[in-house]
């Protein structure tokens, strides 16, 4: 992430998860330490919204100048999600009131956890039953729908206000369906969550972000699971892309004919909606194949990355130039 991406939001699904600003900056901190010498990443950390999150803890959290919004997460909705709310509007209310006051945006894992609803169907019945009454009671929130699916966050993201709904698009909902789990066989890889969606989800979601709105940005979800835990019995979800994602964002621009909103959607929607500076740094891709490689290594063993072993056509560079 660091060699491709000048800064990045850090999800806080830990074990435990990072529900306080003080392990916010630990966190952080172990970050920084892991960088290589030179780099000038900066981590924007969050926090885990849980059922006892305090006011206190917001008012803590913006004046770190560490932490950059809250991360919902419905109980049970994805990786290390268990501790997450089980009641938004009844359990978070004063919390969501306090992160108004101080512009601190919500970032929502789109899904919700009901059993009896078809999982392909999670996205559409979050935002009918918990999203839209969420926006029309707190209607100056910020909100960030996170890695969107389907054509039904698309058109709730563009019924809202511009600057207080928006929406994070992975490389995995752009390129993939949902066939893409099952080609030759079950595909682990391919396995993340939200799960990969129809045919037609995936070209209203490449419409959007391709039509220059500036409610869309880029967002990876890039989740660097060992191999093990991914070809396993029961394996997790999460698709490995930062080493990949800026080369497939430009190949879904490039087919759609729109290359030259390619840069709003990477590196200036996000922080205009944050209310962030943007880079002044540029990241420079030139038409050059290159190799996915199979595996990347880490300390433990090996991450197998979106695109194993496929060309692809544009080459990021791995320093920033100014």
């Amino acid at each position: 992430s660091a060699r491709h991406f000048e800064r990045a939001i850090v999800m806080p699904n830990l074990k435990p998860p990072v529900t306080t600003t003080a392990r916010a900056i630990a966190y952080r901190d172990e970050i920084l330490k892991a960088l290589p010498p030179g780099s000038s990443f900066v981590p924007l950390m969050t926090l885990y919204l849980t059922d006892s999150t305090s006011p206190e803890e917001i008012k803590v959290a913006r004046k770190s100048a560490v932490v950059f919004a809250v991360k919902l997460y419905p109980a049970g909705a994805t990786t290390n999600s268990q501790d997450g709310v089980t009641d938004i509007l009844g359990k978070c209310l004063p919390v969501l009131e306090e992160m108004v006051k101080q512009e601190m945006p919500l970032l929502v894992h789109g899904e919700v956890t009901d059993p009896h609803v078809d999982t392909f169907d999670r996205e559409k019945v979050f935002i009918e039953k918990i999203l839209a009454p969420l926006v029309q009671k707190l209607p100056q929130l910020k909100i960030v729908m996170e890695h969107i699916t389907t054509m039904d966050a698309v058109n709730f993201v563009e019924s809202c206000k511009e600057g207080h709904v928006a929406a994070t698009v992975t490389p995995q909902h752009l390129l993939l369906n949902r066939n893409a789990l099952f080609q030759g066989g079950l595909q682990p890889h391919n396995y993340c969550l939200p799960v990969l969606k129809r045919e037609t989800h995936r070209q209203a979601i490449v419409s959007a972000v391709t039509s220059g709105s500036r409610q869309y940005f880029l967002g990876t979800d890039s989740a660097p699971h060992d191999k093990r835990m991914k070809e396993c019995s029961c394996g997790c979800a999460g698709i490995y892309s930062a080493p990949v994602a800026l080369s497939l964002y430009a190949k879904v621009f490039e087919e759609a004919g729109a290359l030259d909103k390619l840069e709003a959607f990477t590196s200036f929607n996000g922080p205009d909606f944050y209310g962030l500076p943007r880079n002044t740094s540029k990241t420079v891709l030139r038409r050059s194949p290159w190799k996915v490689p199979a595996t990347y290594t880490y300390g433990l063993g090996v991450i197998v990355p979106m695109s194993t072993g496929n060309t692809l056509e544009w080459l990021p560079s791995d320093q920033p130039e100014e």
